[in-house]
């Protein structure tokens, strides 16, 4: 009698068993880790994204902000989630070169880019190099001869060490021969604060996240990272055109831990190619001027893997940072 009960136990278990391998994805709601505070790219993207694609999949995509070490803290959270496609990442640029700053610091790396798959891309945008308006640099060449008479006085802000942000001006320092002193936040949100409050004496952000206060004439944007002018912003000249090469562009993009089963990475990848083609998305990156950069899984690989080996190298010729 135990035998019989003990073998229906067992038939019932590999029934609930195989019933949940059958369960249709998602059947609960998603959580997006932002690895970022509220108010900065990765955060204004993903908003929407996250509002968008939780409409199409029919189950709610929570967006949970996890900052901490430039990104670090919240994309290592991720890459060590269960890969069950209820956890994915909306990571910026950085998420690719804050192993290669680790090992640059002497220590582990808190995640490997390998531990996660990517899902699309969806924006990317060049980077803004902004000031307060009612500082005293209202060219960049007023803020480049500024610190070439004073060498490491003149501070900006970042969102973390060796970060999207970090990385723009160090290309720019060094493309304009100059040397800036460099104080990192939590995030771009923190960084955009310190500035307003004086903290700071530049940043360099995302348009998303500093046009709002660029056109309430609290901040002046001096140049852009992009190849030719923002169409939000078409008096600010480029980088290029006032022969600086520092190019740089800050992009947002969903990730998925990498052992994600395919089945559940085509649903991730056809929710976020249909939140890049809807249009209440499209209105909501229009309202924060963030324009939409769609690329699926594998065109967002290729691109990732080009995008990274350019920023290994500017990262390795900040060099190692000396830590608190």
């Amino acid at each position: 009698m135990k035998r019989r009960a003990l073998l229906a136990s067992t038939v019932f278990l590999s029934l609930a068993r195989g019933a949940a391998a059958q369960e249709p994805f998602p059947s609960r709601p998603i959580q997006m880790i932002v690895p970022f505070p509220p108010g900065g790219v990765a955060d204004i993207t993903g908003r929407p994204t996250a509002h968008v694609m939780g409409r199409l999949l029919k189950q709610s995509v929570v967006v949970q902000n996890k900052p901490g070490a430039g990104g670090s803290v919240g994309a290592a959270l991720a890459a060590r989630a269960a890969p069950d496609g209820y956890t994915v990442l909306m990571a910026l640029s950085s998420i690719s070169v804050l192993p290669v700053a680790d090992r640059l610091q002497g220590r582990a790396p808190a995640y490997e880019l390998d531990q996660f798959a990517p899902i699309a891309l969806i924006s990317a945008d060049p980077t803004v190099l902004v000031v307060r308006e009612d500082g005293p640099y209202k060219t960049l060449k007023d803020l480049v001869d500024a610190a070439k008479a004073r060498p490491g006085t003149i501070n900006y802000g970042s969102s973390g060490v060796y970060g999207t942000l970090h990385v723009a001006m160090e290309i720019f320092a060094g493309a304009a021969d100059i040397k800036l002193f460099h104080i990192p936040y939590q995030g771009g949100g923190p960084a955009v604060a310190a500035l307003l409050g004086g903290q700071i004496d530049a940043l360099a952000s995302g348009p998303s996240a500093a046009i709002g206060q660029i056109k309430a004439g609290k901040m002046r944007a001096l140049a852009v990272w992009g190849d030719k002018r923002l169409a939000s912003l078409p008096e600010v000249p480029s980088m290029k055109e006032l022969s600086y090469d520092a190019t740089f562009y800050i992009w947002s993009g969903l990730f998925a831990p990498a052992a994600t089963p395919q089945s559940i990475m085509a649903a991730l990848r056809d929710a976020a190619r249909r939140t890049a083609e809807d249009p209440e998305f499209k209105e909501a990156m229009a309202k924060v001027e963030t324009p939409i950069a769609y690329l699926d899984a594998p065109e967002f690989k290729t691109f990732l893997d080009r995008d990274s080996q350019r920023l290994r190298v500017a990262v390795e010729r900040i060099g190692k940072v000396p830590e608190n």
